[in-house]
């Protein structure tokens, strides 16, 4: 056997229980190797955070803890600490606690922050927890400030946050990047499959259906999860018929279909109103596929049902299913019944609501809407008496822009002033000006 202290042999060893699902034991020789005060290279961090994907909560809270006393009581020098440290990034981010996930991060010294895998870390933490804005924000730190590069992983979580955010000026110019650097690319000069699928999710979701097709197409090896990403893509566009002739082709080339498949084209469905061929997709899920439908696919059914004024079906699928209904499903049966006038079964929808998400003043908003629709003022106001006693208050409505790299966001109410950016502070005075002309 080679000699125990070469950090090649530990790397390898680690990398082989990883890849083997023994994510513990990948995390007890990496916990041994850095209290042998061996400095984990690139590689080995890959497999070690690859290790740490696997882990249940309860694991990343005992790893955690342990981690957490050998980085700060262990005596061990700089570089093996930010490598310890950039594990706990990763950990924190995982369970969501992103400001611990922060701090630890700042914490790592100047030569630790060289490394692209440590960026990648604090980035995809931020970007998986909803926090796409800090997430750009950090990458323009990276990149300008650090001078880091960024590789295929960065750009992934990247696209990603540029499609939460709808930042289409961001994510054209990472794709542009991305083709001007063959380091992207595979051993032929094919874009690498991650990156396309992160490239076609990000157009989708920014609306330009044609260059997520336009990627697609370029794709000459297609999987499972390159076809998953264009459905949805297709789905949350409207474009119900073309998602279904997708999942058909992808049948005829032999690939088979799992839960986020069915998920996508049941999706495709209900946004495009296709309710035979979505009763059929969720039927033959089970039966001709053997996938058994999760509480996303009965919520997705659910909401095609409602959408389509089947209310009484929805609700009885939402009785009848072995989850208990959530707010999402709720939701999705009370739109139906005020879209298609089933006030009395709205009210019973709405107080179900209401017991799952007692914080939430969407079904509170919902009814007090379609009373005022009716001229039913007095319920209008028991509704809103009801919200003020029990607590729970509007969510002011918020958007956001981006413009030269920058996400400016804007929530009801606050004072157009607060906008350094001189262009935004006008064009939301002339706007609010027009507003109040006569007509308009």
């Amino acid at each position: 056997m080679p000699e125990r202290t070469g950090v090649s042999c530990w790397t390898c060893l680690i990398s082989g229980y990883a890849k083997s699902g023994q994510s513990e034991k990948a995390l007890s020789t990496y916990l041994s190797m850095v209290k042998n005060n061996l400095s984990p290279k690139n590689d080995t961090m890959v497999s070690v955070l690859s290790a740490c994907s696997n882990l249940d909560f309860v694991q990343v809270e005992y790893w955690a803890r342990n981690l957490l006393d050998t980085a700060y009581h262990c005596g061990l020098n700089d570089s093996i600490c930010d490598s310890v440290k950039t594990v706990l990034v990763y950990l924190y981010g995982k369970c969501g606690k992103v400001d611990k996930s922060r701090e630890i991060f700042d914490q790592v010294s100047a030569d630790g922050k060289s490394s692209v895998v440590s960026w990648n870390t604090i980035i995809t933490s931020l970007v998986q927890n909803g926090f796409a804005s800090d997430a750009l924000d950090l990458f323009s730190l990276m990149t300008k400030h650090h001078k880091c590069n960024p590789n295929h992983v960065t750009l992934v979580s990247l696209l990603s946050a540029c499609a939460q955010l709808g930042c289409l000026e961001l994510g054209i110019s990472l794709h542009t990047h991305i083709k001007a650097n063959q380091h992207e690319r595979d051993a032929h000069g094919l874009l690498n499959r991650n990156l396309a699928t992160a490239l076609i999710d990000m157009y989708s979701k920014c609306g330009c259906v044609e260059k997520s097709t336009e990627v697609f197409d370029q794709l000459v090896s297609k999987d499972v999860v390159s076809y998953n990403a264009m459905i949805m893509g297709l789905a949350v566009n409207g474009e119900g018929n073309t998602a279904v002739t997708l999942f058909e082709e992808m049948l005829e080339l032999k690939l088979q279909p799992n839960a986020q498949t069915f998920l996508g084209v049941l999706c495709a469905c209900s946004h495009s109103g296709l309710l035979k061929k979505g009763r059929q997709m969720f039927q033959e899920m089970s039966q001709r596929f053997f996938i058994s439908p999760k509480m996303e696919h009965y919520s997705c059914y659910i909401d095609l049902l409602s959408r389509m004024g089947h209310v009484e079906e929805a609700l009885e699928v939402a009785t009848s299913m072995p989850f208990k209904p959530n707010s999402f499903v709720w939701g999705a049966l009370l739109g139906g019944c005020l879209v298609h006038r089933k006030m009395e079964l709205a009210n019973h929808i709405s107080r179900k609501l209401v017991q799952v998400d007692p914080d939430s003043s969407a079904g509170y908003v919902m009814m007090s809407n379609a009373f005022a629709v009716h001229h039913h003022w007095n319920n209008v106001w028991m509704l809103r008496s009801s919200m003020k006693e029990s607590g729970v208050s509007k969510q002011p409505g918020r958007s956001w822009i981006c413009l030269q790299g920058k996400v400016y966001e804007f929530l009801a109410g606050s004072s157009a002033s607060k906008f350094q950016d001189e262009r935004i502070f006008s064009t939301l005075e002339r706007l609010l000006k027009e507003m109040k002309l006569p007509g308009t």
